[in-house]
């Protein structure tokens, strides 16, 4: 197999390990061509989305696209806007402010977009759980068709059409992100509207930051639009993207992974949003040059900064929290002025400190009097279903397995504390998990070589679904140990293999204080991912060290 592919035999090991068991299904994996993806129509209720908004132009009715304000939603907003623009058809939006108008479509929006002319609505990255909007939307005369991602409850709006690839299970789009499901559909009216067809590939880095930004599997559809969207965005033709790029401390045309894009480029985007205006974001992607952009770059910059600064304040203070309920398998955290666009973050930092279901509720500001949620969650627990079994006590609720939001009103805070532990105790049992690493392969540092790193480059993009391969060590030598970072945070070694002599550089961030100095001159195992450090320009074999064991 590994001839046939003209890979390693250890790249072959590592895909059939992850389930892929035919040379055809490798060869899809590491070419991941666009010719590969799914007809849009596998979408269930993508044709019948497709056919009313292609009748509705042609009766000349006004558009308006109705987003989420986190990275997703902006981005499948910019696409849906950009397709129609280059049909030279101007749509009207609307972005919810989080912290005037919280998640999801509003009455009040609904209303302005209709006085802005707009008598045809489609929803992206939202809507299939906005029933009571979706309502006034058509009671307004509206033609409403809502294209979403996210699990759907009992009830369905009472859109004209609805395009959700999670109304049937298992199916070949189902992990597909809002901007994913925007994308197909897009792609699919193209060949409705009339007039000749545009290329819809350039709009495929904005596919790839949704994606990537949203957690969502890399596996499948989702692999091929992000591997497609990463070389869109190495070139950065879209000004946007290029400031982006800049105000991230990259090259403008550096060639990007899906990890530098999901912890540098995307909290940029997020911060708009989850400070309060996604505007600024969608008016950086969509900006006609890189001198209108780089502005709005370096504003959307230092939002982020401060956004990082309070997730730090935040985070101290939900860990000295979680540190007194420490006795509890789930996590339900509260502080009274914690920032709502920043709770799910440091939901996150929790999950990763103490791994456990993390619930982190502060007081709403759009004036309800009630609390609003973000949760996160570890592999072995299924979130959505958890908020499903103490539903009683919540005033609403949405998400995924792994993360969600929820409101309930303050006096059922500690029910739900109550309720929710019960509920992880009865699902993974009474002692908290350890979490684990799954490795890939032992690998010995004389087969450690570029050719190797090359190869494993064919495996990306990594991400949920995808993770970066990891390896073990045979035992070798500490040979060097040091700190390094602002606060000395961080570990630097040098390990030896006795055996060959080889000897290889490896970090260890934020360890320094279980990886202290006493392991110097110690044979040690370690888990690690190999990489090509191209620091000061010059590329040399370093190793990302995630764990050891004596």
């Amino acid at each position: 197999m590994a001839e046939e592919l003209n890979v390693s035999e250890l790249i072959v090991e590592i895909l059939w390990n992850r389930g892929l068991t035919d040379v055809e299904e490798m060869d899809k994996f590491l070419s991941p061509l666009l010719r590969h993806m799914a007809n849009p129509v596998e979408i269930p209720g993508l044709a019948e989305a497709v056919e009313v908004i292609a009748k509705g132009v042609a009766e000349g009715r006004t558009l308006g696209v109705w987003g989420d304000y986190d990275v997703d939603g902006i981005t499948a907003t910019a696409v849906v806007k950009e397709f129609f623009g280059s049909r030279g058809i101007d749509i009207p939006h609307h972005l919810p402010n989080r912290m005037e108008e919280g998640y999801g479509m509003n009455t009040e929006g609904v209303e302005q977009l209709r006085e802005q002319g707009v008598d045809m609505l489609l929803t992206v990255d939202c809507g299939i759980s906005d029933l009571e909007p979706v309502a006034r939307a058509k009671e307004l005369g509206m033609i409403v068709v809502v294209s979403d991602h996210h699990l759907p409850g009992d009830e369905l709006p009472e859109a004209d059409a609805i395009c959700n690839p999670r109304l049937i299970e298992g199916g070949s789009c189902d992990d597909l992100a809002g901007v994913g499901v925007a994308f197909m559909l897009m792609v699919a009216l193209n060949k409705l509207l009339p007039g000749d067809p545009v290329d819809v590939r350039p709009l495929l880095d904005l596919v790839a930051l949704g994606t990537i930004a949203d957690i969502v599997k890399l596996t499948g559809q989702n692999r091929i639009l992000v591997k497609n969207g990463l070389l869109i965005i190495k070139e950065a033709k879209r000004p946007g993207m290029a400031a982006l790029k800049v105000v991230s401390d990259y090259e403008r045309q550096a060639e990007l992974g899906a990890g530098q894009i999901g912890y540098n480029l995307a909290p940029r985007i997020n911060a708009a949003g989850r400070m309060g205006d996604p505007t600024k974001a969608l008016n950086l992607l969509l900006a006609d040059s890189f001198d209108e952009a780089m502005p709005i770059a370096e504003e959307l910059n230092s939002i982020n900064m401060e956004r990082r600064r309070q997730e730090q304040e935040i985070a101290e203070q939900a860990f000295a929290q979680a540190e007194s309920m420490k006795h509890m398998a789930g996590f339900v955290l509260h502080g009274e002025d914690w920032h709502p666009g920043i709770i799910g973050i440091v939901a996150s930092r929790v999950v990763e400190k103490y791994y456990r279901p993390t619930l982190i509720l502060c007081t709403s500001e759009t004036g309800e009097g009630l609390l609003k949620g973000s949760g996160r969650s570890v592999s072995e627990y299924n979130l959505y279903e958890g908020l499903q079994a103490v539903s009683g006590v919540l005033e609403g609720f949405g998400g995924h397995k792994q993360a969600a939001g929820l409101s309930l009103k303050p006096e059922n805070l500690t029910a739900l504390r109550e309720q929710f532990n019960n509920h992880v105790v009865d699902t993974l049992g009474p002692e908290p998990l350890t979490p684990t690493l799954k490795l890939d392969h032992e690998l010995g540092f004389s087969n450690i070589n570029h050719t190797l790193l090359k190869e494993l480059e064919l495996l990306q993009p990594f991400g949920m679904g995808n993770p970066e391969p990891l390896f073990a060590t045979k035992k070798v030598t500490v040979a060097e140990h040091r700190t390094f970072g602002r606060e000395r945070e961080h570990v630097k070694v040098v390990l030896k293999d006795e055996e060959t002599g080889t000897r290889l550089p490896g970090k260890a961030w934020r360890m320094a204080s279980t990886l202290t100095h006493q392991v110097r001159d110690r044979k040690m195992r370690f888990a690690f991912s190999p990489k090509i450090d191209r620091f000061r320009g010059i590329p040399t074999i370093d190793l990302l060290i995630k764990d050891w064991i004596f």
